[in-house]
C-alpha cells in the first residue's frame, strides 16, 4: 500500500466544530451551578472578561425543579474558537459551576 492509498486522517470533534462555525457567530453557553446569591453575577463577570460586548441584561436564568440549582444561558457574539475555549476553561474551573454546555 502506498501513501496515496492510505486512508485520510479522520477529523476530531474540534475540527468538525471549527468547520460548522463561521465567526463571528451568536453562540449560546449554558451554565448550571449552585443556587447562591452571587452565582449569576460571578458568571456574568467571567463572560465579560472574554466577551466585553456581552449584554448582561440578556442573561437567561432558570431555577431547577427543586430550586437547588440555577441554570443560566449567556448568548455571546463569539469572534473565535480561542475565545470560546477560554470561556469554557474558566467556567468549568469555577467553584460554583457544575456543568457547562
Amino acid at each position: 500500500m502506498t501513501s496515496a492509498d492510505a486512508p485520510a486522517p479522520t477529523q476530531g470533534p474540534a475540527d468538525r466544530l471549527s468547520e460548522l462555525l463561521q465567526f463571528p457567530v451568536d453562540f449560546p453557553i449554558k451554565i448550571m451551578g449552585a443556587r447562591v446569591d452571587a452565582f449569576a453575577n460571578e458568571i456574568a463577570a467571567v463572560i465579560l472578561r472574554h466577551a466585553p460586548d456581552f449584554d448582561v441584561s440578556t442573561l437567561e436564568l432558570r431555577s431547577s425543579s427543586k430550586g437547588n440549582y440555577l441554570g443560566l444561558t449567556a448568548t455571546i457574539r463569539a469572534t473565535s474558537r480561542d475565545q470560546l475555549d477560554a470561556i469554557y476553561r474558566e467556567l468549568t474551573s469555577h467553584p460554583l459551576v457544575k456543568v457547562v454546555l
